[in-house]
């Protein structure tokens, strides 16, 4: 589901841009509204850093395990075993065994909002050297979760050196004497939107841990089978994701300038005769 989780994450930002700025008049650069929304298409991978592959082989696991080679295999590894152990230690007696941590704890809304704060906090305490690392991680998820099959055939040399001119480029162009702390939302609110695209398929996500919900801490919730999705089936591939891609399309179409002006302009043209 890597394309798209990363299209949700993207078309969510967008839209809530255009909201925020037509309800409350908060308004970004053209190269913060860019960096958010990588940053929210990133972070809408991020969770599945918990599905682990074949480290010494260099194979398996998540889109995100496999973003930048072994060295990313070999954090989804740590992070699985942790999410695992953390599972074991805090399920109660009706949870379901388990063979691995795979959607446990990066699939709660608590670990959406700890490392939405946590990134928001690194962003506005360091400033732009800490942005310029977060870029670089986000963006090689989002080159990763966007072009799925171009990056596949290349390798992760390829999304290692896209991210690294990215985030450069990025760093470059964004104003200073601002703290950033809004990566933070991005990063909190692409995990987020992950979670309920999990929600949608048959396996589901514990959203709620660990709220006890009928006796089981690790209660998955998501639609009932008979209407679920199956994760990279024909609905999905089909119907959901040209959907999030028409509606990033538009939703960056929006939010240029001269469309904007376009569209809201409610000048009568006398000001032109004259």
């Amino acid at each position: 589901m890597g394309p798209t989780h990363a299209m949700s994450g993207a078309a969510l930002w967008l839209a809530g841009s255009a909201v925020a700025d037509i309800a409350f008049g908060i308004d970004q650069s053209s190269a913060e509204l860019v960096v958010g929304t990588i940053v929210a298409a990133g972070a809408a991978l991020y969770p599945d850093i918990d599905c682990a592959g074949k480290v010494t082989e260099n194979k398996g696991g998540s889109t995100v395990a496999r973003s930048f080679g072994v060295a990313s295999l070999f954090v989804a590894e740590c992070v699985e075993r942790l999410c695992y152990w953390f599972y074991l230690l805090t399920k109660s007696k009706k949870d379901k065994k388990r063979k691995n941590g795979h959607r446990t704890f990066t699939h709660t809304a608590v670990h959406a909002a700890l490392v939405g704060t946590g990134t928001g906090f690194l962003a506005a305490q360091f400033g732009k050297p800490a942005v310029i690392a977060i870029l670089f991680v986000l963006t090689g998820l989002a080159v990763r979760g966007l072009l799925a099959e171009t990056v596949e055939k290349k390798g992760w040399v390829v999304t290692t050196g896209v991210a690294l001119a990215a985030s450069y480029g990025m760093y470059r162009f964004l104003p200073e004497g601002r703290d950033y702390w809004i990566l933070g939302l991005a990063m909190g609110i692409g995990c987020f939107i992950h979670i309920l695209g999990d929600m949608i398929t048959k396996m589901g996500s514990p959203l709620f841990f660990p709220i006890p919900i009928q006796g089981r801490r690790w209660r998955d919730i998501g639609l009932p089978n008979k209407i679920a999705l199956r994760a990279g089936g024909k609905e999905e591939n089909r119907i959901l994701l040209p959907v999030l891609t028409v509606l990033v399309v538009i939703g960056m179409l929006y939010n240029v300038p001269e469309v904007q002006h376009l569209i809201f302009d409610t000048s009568t043209g006398q000001g032109a005769a004259e």
